[in-house]
């Protein structure tokens, strides 16, 4: 299999890829790495005084950069290592998860086990979008980390953050400090900078909001999500306060739902904060008429609107209606009014675009 370096040039030079300086300098860094990955490894695992993991790396830059491309042109080129490539929203569910079955088992310390459990089976585990905001997760991934590092794991991460802003003015913060010197001394931190948003730069100029409903709308709506999504994508499910929030495609921070899938269903101000902090671009499909026989759906809306809207994640929907007629009688019509006009401001072309 050809190394990312070999991966990259071959899609630049098929036209599939614009060569960014940028993301060049960290050819050397991901072709270190797979040098080291390819070497024997004499013990891990169950003799955890002997376990090395490699040097891994931690990417950090703006939206649209190309990060998670690059993290996933690397894990394609691994054939011969074994690894797991996951979103770190999807990571923690299945980590919380498997700690409490370790505590119904009564064990101790249940957060070893889960870590080995983690490292049987993997050398490299990649993770995509790593950002920490529950004081729970914060407690939880530094022992899991020196847990994981201690068993051989190597880890490549995707952030839009630096270390030391990770769980920036979070609850009892001091104590997740040794968790990112930790990533500093275990991981290569490599910025992805430059001035081009490449997933902006794909919306440029298209529509990005699609009314009336219809076969039309389905078809440029899908053919976007195509475009951006390379038609590789999977569920991405969120736990709130122990419910079940569900994105039924997601990829690389972008998610596709309908208006049903997010406000048919009881969620709240809580569960859409979750939701825009897990993504940076969403279409959402199939808005309705909103009116008094609704009213329940459209108060919902009007809460995921103020989510995405504060967190500036991209939108691209399809309505039955333009935002101003969306929602004309019934209670709560005045109020619906700042909504239609966050809809229109989220349609112009720069919308989305800020440094992290």
């Amino acid at each position: 299999m050809p190394s990312i370096s070999e991966l990259y040039d071959n899609r630049i030079a098929s036209g599939i890829l614009k060569s960014d300086a940028q993301q060049r300098t960290l050819m050397s860094e991901f072709d270190r790495l797979a040098d080291d990955l390819a070497k024997p490894v004499k013990s891990r695992l169950f003799n955890r005084s002997k376990a090395v993991s490699q040097r891994g790396m931690y990417i950090w830059g703006g939206v649209g950069r190309g990060k998670s491309m690059l993290m996933d042109m690397f894990v394609e080129s691994m054939t011969d290592v074994a690894l797991k490539r996951i979103h770190f929203h999807a990571f923690l569910q299945d980590v919380h998860a498997a700690i409490h079955i370790a505590r119904q088992q009564g064990v101790d310390d249940a957060i070893l086990p889960v870590a080995e459990a983690i490292a049987r089976d993997i050398r490299l585990l990649a993770l995509d979008e790593m950002q920490i905001s529950d004081i729970t997760d914060a407690m939880i991934v530094g022992r899991l980390f020196e847990a994981l590092f201690s068993f051989g794991l190597t880890v490549v991460t995707t952030s839009n953050r630096v270390p030391d802003d990770l769980y920036l003015n979070g609850l009892n913060r001091q104590l997740f400090l040794p968790f990112i010197a930790m990533i500093k001394e275990r991981m290569e931190i490599c910025e992805l900078g430059g001035p081009t948003d490449y997933r902006q730069n794909r919306l440029e100029g298209s529509r990005v909001y699609f009314t009336p409903m219809g076969p039309e709308a389905r078809s440029e709506i899908a053919s976007i999500w195509s475009d951006l999504s390379s038609d590789k994508f999977e569920e991405l499910v969120l736990m709130v306060h122990g419910r079940r929030v569900v994105l039924p495609a997601f990829r690389n921070g972008m998610a596709r739902a309908s208006f049903y899938d997010l406000c048919g269903n009881p969620l709240g101000p809580a569960d859409y904060l979750a939701v825009a902090e897990a993504i940076r671009l969403l279409i959402l499909e199939d808005i309705p008429q909103l009116s008094r026989s609704n009213f329940n759906e459209a108060k919902r809306f009007v809460i995921l609107i103020d989510a995405l809207y504060e967190a500036r994640v991209r939108l691209i929907c399809s309505a039955d209606a333009e935002p101003e007629m969306l929602y004309v009688e019934g209670e709560g019509t005045f109020e619906f009014e700042r909504t239609a006009s966050r809809l229109r401001e989220m349609q112009a072309a720069d919308w989305g675009q800020r440094v992290i």
